[in-house]
C-alpha cells in the first residue's frame, strides 16, 4: 500500500524539489503540495494523507497553527516537521501536535526510511503514534515488546571500522614496568589488545561499586575530554540510599553507556546511524544522525542525550573559545560548534573514549577515578585485568 504525502511549505520551488525526492522512492505518492495556513486543514481533509510534511522557517509564529487541527482528522495523518529548532522550539512544536522534528538537511534515503518506520506501526500505514500514547511511551513499549522491530532491524547497515583504519592504533608508547599499579597494568593490556585486529577485540568496562566514593571526577573528566555542552552527560554518578534505618548507607553508581550486547537503540534508529561495532562499542555516526531522538527513550539506562547546540557561557558578555572547539570523538574532525555542525543536532553518548583507546590511552574516566574503581580492557584477553 502506498504512503500518501501532503507537502506544506511557503516556497513553491522547495515543495517541488521535495516532491521529486519522494516520488522516486517506491511506495510513496505525493497527493499535493500547498502553502502553510488555514488551507492546509482543508486540503488534508479532502485528500486524507498518511503523512503531512511541513517545512518550517524561523520564526515559528503562525506556522504551527495547522498541526493541532490535523490531529482531529479521521484518519489522523502523521505530522513531520522539517526544521532546525532549539530545545524550547522543539517542545513547542511537539506540544502543537508534531509527531517528529528532523533537520531539513536530511538526505532523501534517510527521509524515506524515517517515514516508512513512522508509518509502519500497527495495522495499516495510517496508524502511528496516537491512541493516547506519547512518543516516549510508544518507543519504550516498542523496545520492550519488539513491536515493529522486524522492519526496523531490516534497515540496519553493516557497521564500518573506517575510523580505526584511518588512524592506525598507537602501539609504540613507552610504558613503566611496574605492572602492580592498576593503571600501568591496564595500559599494558591496552597495548596488547591494539596489536590484534579490530574484530578480535571486545572492549569492556567494570566498575567496582565498593571503591566508588561518589566524587564525580569521572563525570567532570568526561565533560572536559569530549567538550560536552549543557544537558549532555555521558557518565553521571547517581546516589542511592541502601539499608534500613538506622543502619543505612550511601551507594554511588556511575552510569556510562552499557554498550549492550543487543542494543535497543539500534533497533529504533530509522537511518542506521547507531550501530554496534565489531569491538563491542555502540557508535553513533553523526553524519547519518538526523536528530529524531527516537533512541533516547529506547535506551533502558538513560545513557543518551541530545546536543541542542547550547553553550555554558550563553548569556554572558563573552563566549569562550573552548566551547566552539571541535570535540575529539571517534577521531573525526567535526568542525566548529558555532557553525551548528555535528555533533550539534545529534544524539550523543559514551563511547569508551575510542579516540583515546586508539591512541593507546585509557579513557578519561578511568585515569581520573580517585578510588581506582573503573577498569577497562579487552574481554577477549584472559590475561587482561578487566577480565580477571
Amino acid at each position: 500500500m502506498a504512503i500518501n504525502v501532503l507537502l506544506v511549505d511557503r516556497d513553491e520551488y522547495y515543495r517541488k524539489r521535495l516532491a521529486e525526492r519522494l516520488v522516486r522512492a517506491p511506495g510513496f505518492r505525493v497527493l499535493a503540495d500547498t502553502a502553510p495556513g488555514v488551507g492546509v486543514l482543508a486540503r488534508a481533509a479532502e485528500l486524507g494523507p498518511d503523512v503531512v510534511i511541513l517545512h518550517l522557517d524561523q520564526p515559528l509564529d503562525g506556522q504551527l497553527d495547522s498541526c493541532g487541527p490535523l490531529k482531529d482528522l479521521e484518519p489522523t495523518p502523521l505530522v513531520l516537521l522539517l526544521a532546525r529548532l532549539d530545545r524550547e522550539e522543539t517542545e513547542r512544536a511537539e506540544g502543537a501536535g508534531a509527531d517528529a522534528v528532523v533537520s531539513p538537511g536530511v538526505g532523501s534515503r534517510s527521509l524515506v526510511r524515517l517515514l516508512r518506520v513512522l508509518t509502519s506501526q500497527g495495522p495499516g500505514p495510517r496508524r502511528h503514534l496516537d491512541d493516547g500514547l506519547s512518543r516516549r511511551q510508544f518507543l519504550t513499549g516498542a523496545a520492550a515488546t519488539g513491536l515493529g522491530t522486524a522492519g526496523l532491524m531490516a534497515l540496519q547497515a553493516a557497521p564500518a571500522a573506517a575510523g580505526d583504519e584511518q588512524v592506525p592504533p598507537n602501539t609504540t608508547l613507552a610504558l613503566p614496568e611496574d605492572k602492580d599499579a592498576i593503571l600501568v597494568r591496564m595500559q599494558h593490556d591496552l597495548q596488547r589488545a591494539l596489536k590484534k585486529p579490530l574484530e578480535e577485540r571486545r572492549w569492556g568496562m567494570m566498575i567496582d561499586l565498593r571503591k566508588c566514593i561518589g566524587c564525580s571526577a569521572c563525570t567532570v573528566a568526561c565533560v572536559a575530554e569530549n567538550h560536552l555542552p549543557p544537558g549532555v552527560v555521558y557518565r553521571p554518578v547517581s546516589e542511592v540510599e541502601v539499608g534500613t534505618y538506622p543502619n543505612v548507607a550511601r551507594q554511588f553508581l556511575p552510569r556510562p553507556c552499557m554498550q549492550c550486547d543487543d542494543p535497543p537503540c539500534t533497533d529504533v534508529c530509522p537511518v542506521a546511524a547507531t550501530y554496534k561495532r565489531p569491538d563491542g562499542v555502540v557508535e553513533i555516526d553523526y553524519d547519518k544522525c538526523i536528530g529524531c531522538r527516537y533512541c533516547i527513550p529506547a535506551c533502558p539506562y538513560g545513557a543518551r542525550t541530545f546536543d541542542w547546540g547550547e553553550n555554558w557561557t550563553a548569556g554572558t558578555p563573552r563566549g569562550e573559545a573552548y566551547e566552539a572547539a571541535s570535540p575529539p570523538e571517534y577521531g573525526e574532525p567535526w568542525g566548529n560548534r558555532s557553525g551548528n555542525r555535528s555533533p550539534v543536532g545529534n544524539v550523543r553518548k559514551c563511547h569508551f573514549c575510542l579516540h583515546r583507546l586508539n591512541a593507546g590511552m585509557l579513557p578519561a574516566c578511568t585515569t581520573t577515578c580517585v578510588g581506582a574503581a573503573t577498569y577497562i580492557g579487552d574481554l577477549n584477553d584472559p590475561e587482561a585485568l578487566v577480565t580477571q
